[in-house]
């Protein structure tokens, strides 16, 4: 008997493992996020040493304060000489105050600068964000040498990338902490982000601004890659889907392209072309689905297939009516999609 949708999709929501990798602004593996790191840290010192200063103040007030309490019976007499002292404590406090803020503020200029500069020749890589997922697209010399993604970077080591932010509805806000500070995206606004990796591996990024009730469930995860594997990879996104490898696989593209799947996703090399979801043309080949919610497995993709709102409610994709079968070869087809 086959378990209901809702059933099979609740069984995965335990094993959800989201995107993996260090999210810490205090691990930068990368010189923008190392800029903010040592920014972080001074203005923890500093606001910590005025801390300890101005109870330092207050300790020596209050013990002045009780070994004169003998002559509290005496009539207040203000000598000169202290009162110009206090007034002395005072100006020097409200300069040093104006002097501290002036030089924090003027370091978190120069800081935050380096999320938007970039040395040597930058991968451009337009990153679109929606409810709830992100569209990546690789700019090249020519249009039809573009790539489309989803909901994952990947980047060489040691070269620049520079992101062209933009929102297709609501403000969003890109933050992959290890690597460089958070950016807006605002809907009519296109923003600029610059970062470069330092060394191999995956970093998880997150949306940083709420921007609906599956804000938590928008995750993105970039991946830096030695150079002559970036390129080998970015090549071969660059094909269309591939060719079935069997007959199930075979009903899946059938599937796949015949139904309402067509109307929102595209596919390169088959009829489907829709504009609204994912390119599903490599979706096979991404360590994720739905934005950081399921590993991409031929399991979950069934489950995501079957009955999406139960596995991210809210998002705007519909549940498209399935037999048993047609989603055995469907989730088939979408796994092999590599």
């Amino acid at each position: 008997m086959r378990p209901h949708p809702r059933l099979a999709a609740a069984a995965l929501l335990p094993l959800l493992t989201g995107c993996t990798g260090p999210q810490s602004a205090l691990d930068p593996q990368g010189p923008n996020a190392a800029s903010l790191a040592w920014l972080i840290w001074t203005f923890t010192a500093v606001c910590g040493l005025v801390w300890l200063l101005v109870l330092l103040t207050v300790g020596i007030a209050l013990w002045r304060r009780r070994a004169s309490s003998g002559a509290a019976d005496e009539p207040l007499r203000p000598e000169s000489a202290t009162e110009r002292r206090k007034q002395g404590v005072v100006i020097g406090a409200v300069v040093a105050t104006v002097l501290i803020i002036a030089t924090l503020t003027l370091m978190s200029f120069v800081a935050t600068r380096s999320l938007t500069a970039s040395s040597g020749e930058p991968l451009t890589v337009r990153l679109r964000g929606y409810q709830w997922w992100w569209e990546v697209t690789y700019t090249a010399d020519s249009p039809d040498r573009f790539v489309t993604a989803a909901n994952e970077i990947r980047v060489p080591v040691g070269r620049p990338v520079r992101l062209e932010l933009s929102s297709g509805d609501v403000i969003h806000s890109f933050w992959v902490p290890s690597l460089a500070g958070k950016q807006d995206m605002i809907p009519g606004r296109d923003n600029v982000l610059t970062f470069t990796a330092e060394r191999p591996g995956s970093y998880r990024a997150q949306c940083a601004e709420f921007c609906g009730m599956q804000h938590a469930r928008m995750a993105l995860v970039v991946i830096a890659m030695a150079a002559p594997e970036f390129e080998s990879w970015l090549d071969a996104q660059r094909q269309p889907a591939a060719e079935p490898a069997d007959e199930e696989q075979e009903a899946g593209r059938q599937v796949a392209t015949g139904k309402a799947c067509a109307a929102c996703h595209t596919i390169r090399g088959t009829r489907a072309a829709g504009t609204v979801g994912p390119d599903l043309t490599h979706v096979g080949s991404r360590q994720t689905i739905a934005a950081g919610t399921l590993p991409t497995t031929r399991g979950a993709l069934g489950a995501w297939i079957a009955d999406p709102q139960t596995v991210k409610p809210g998002n705007k994709m519909p549940m498209v009516p399935l037999s048993a079968d047609e989603l055995r070869a469907v989730s088939a087809y979408m796994a092999g999609l590599k």
